[in-house]
């Protein structure tokens, strides 16, 4: 495939900073933006906050979630609660720009709720999906992105549900997911793949055939840009 850029770091630390940089960098042109979780989103979220002027450059922001662990947001496993103690609170991100899934909720009322916050809130739309500006986006052992696993039918890509609840392959299995759809009209998609273990995920993913979550996304993409610290 040669709709994707394949952007190479020495470790995950100068993989995360620039990656903040870069995002820092094209704040300004970001009215909304989708995180995800995960050990690389920490370091990312840690780089961001410690960066000069990042409070100004990113509380005009409407931040979504590209996906959340059906958990209360106090909880560790929480995606907001990360966020909201990395990021949000050191940058002091105004209340009314975090639009977080509410994982306390039974996740397909989650789910809708996340849709329809989704919906009044961006109104840029292609084939009736909103357009988010960015969207962050990990990648598991499995070639995972947000909490689409590897296992589903493929006509769940054609899904156009802006979030749906899912059971996840692991712990916590309650989630809710942002779509593929809403992915593939995102106007930019970053994945930052980092550790241990994904080289053959990565390898499948960016391979011709691939079958992965993360190789369904580049498929369906003109362009994504993939950040990792991953050898293949």
């Amino acid at each position: 495939m040669s709709n994707f850029e394949l952007l190479k770091f020495d470790n995950d630390q100068a993989l995360a900073e620039s990656v903040a940089n870069e995002w820092l960098d094209e704040a300004s042109s970001l009215g909304s933006l989708a995180l995800s979780g995960g050990r690389i989103a920490r370091r990312l979220f840690v780089a961001a906050a410690k960066s000069v002027g990042a409070a100004e450059k990113l509380k005009a922001i409407d931040f979504f979630w590209a996906d959340e662990r059906c958990v209360p947001p106090a909880d560790p496993e929480s995606n907001f609660g990360i966020a909201q103690e990395l990021l949000f609170s050191p940058l002091r991100i105004p209340k009314e720009k975090i639009h977080r899934i509410k994982g306390e909720t039974q996740p397909r009322q989650a789910a809708r709720e996340a849709e329809a916050e989704l919906k009044r809130t961006v109104k840029r739309t292609r084939n009736d999906q909103p357009i988010l500006d960015l969207v962050l986006l990990g990648m598991g052992e499995d070639g995972h992105v947000a909490s689409l696993f590897p296992g589903e039918p493929r006509e769940m890509v054609s899904d156009p549900a802006l979030y749906r609840a899912v059971i996840a392959s692991k712990p916590p299995p309650n989630r809710v997911t942002l779509g593929y759809q809403a992915i593939f009209v995102a106007e930019r998609v970053w994945v930052v793949a980092s550790g241990a273990g994904k080289e053959q995920a990565l390898r499948d993913s960016i391979a011709q055939n691939g079958d992965t979550p993360l190789a369904r996304v580049l498929q369906n993409r003109k362009e994504t840009r993939i950040f990792t610290d991953i050898t293949v």
